[in-house]
């Protein structure tokens, strides 16, 4: 896995920034600092001065590279859903069985994941903390419909899609794969939080995980 996605360069709408974070050194250290900024203080109380006083670098530096911080948002949970769809296309790849492909596919965007080294300016584990927290907010916005006709979401809907078409070749006749598709991904991230946070709602502890919950619900709903 490492081997492959270190020679990967993850393709992010042109449209959420302004000059390509991937493209210097500076940028990609603004991608590093930022998602551990972000973890450290929360979304809403990061800002582009903070950020660069923690790089040393002027804030108009950071402006070169994005717009607002909702676009910077956009573009870590973009690369994030990026990633995980590599990860998904690579470790399905070889499965003979569809149910086999579509448990791979549960386990992976349901589990904790550990940061990837061959990505050294991008600390996975800690990218997933903030997709858990702050995903949402991407999305929930007034300007979320001309975003998504910007294409701002492609990435995140083709994850979807895919986790689709893996529900349909289980079960064909199954006539909610996209709305079964969804709530997984987005139901995974709710219960991470939920085991994190307010944990007398959710069965999920250190004994149960959210892949554990969404394995027992495929089986009865597709079976």
């Amino acid at each position: 896995m490492r081997v492959v996605l270190s020679n990967v360069k993850l393709i992010i709408n042109e449209n959420v920034y302004v000059k390509d974070p991937e493209s210097s050194a500076l940028g990609k250290k603004i991608l590093n600092e930022s998602i551990l900024l972000i973890d450290e203080m929360g979304f809403e109380a990061f800002t582009f001065k903070k950020l660069g006083q923690k790089i040393e670098s002027n804030e108009s530096s950071i402006y070169r590279y994005f717009e607002n911080k909702h676009k910077l948002l956009i573009y870590l949970t973009s690369w994030y859903w990026s990633w995980m769809e590599y990860r998904l296309v690579f470790e399905t790849a070889n499965l003979e069985s569809a149910n086999e492909r579509l448990k791979k596919a549960i386990l992976l965007f349901t589990e904790e994941i550990e940061d990837d080294l061959s990505t050294e300016h991008i600390n996975e584990s800690v990218l997933q903390r903030i997709i858990i927290s702050d995903f949402t907010k991407t999305i929930l916005t007034k300007e979320v419909d001309l975003e998504n006709r910007n294409g701002f979401f492609l990435i995140y809907k083709r994850v979807i899609h895919r986790i689709s078409q893996l529900i349909k070749e289980v079960n064909s006749n199954y006539p909610y794969p996209d709305s079964l598709a969804s709530s997984i991904i987005e139901g995974a991230l709710h219960q991470h939080f939920l085991k994190q946070h307010l944990k007398s709602i959710t069965n999920c502890d250190d004994l149960i995980t959210p892949a554990d919950f969404y394995m027992d619900m495929i089986n009865k709903v597709l079976n």
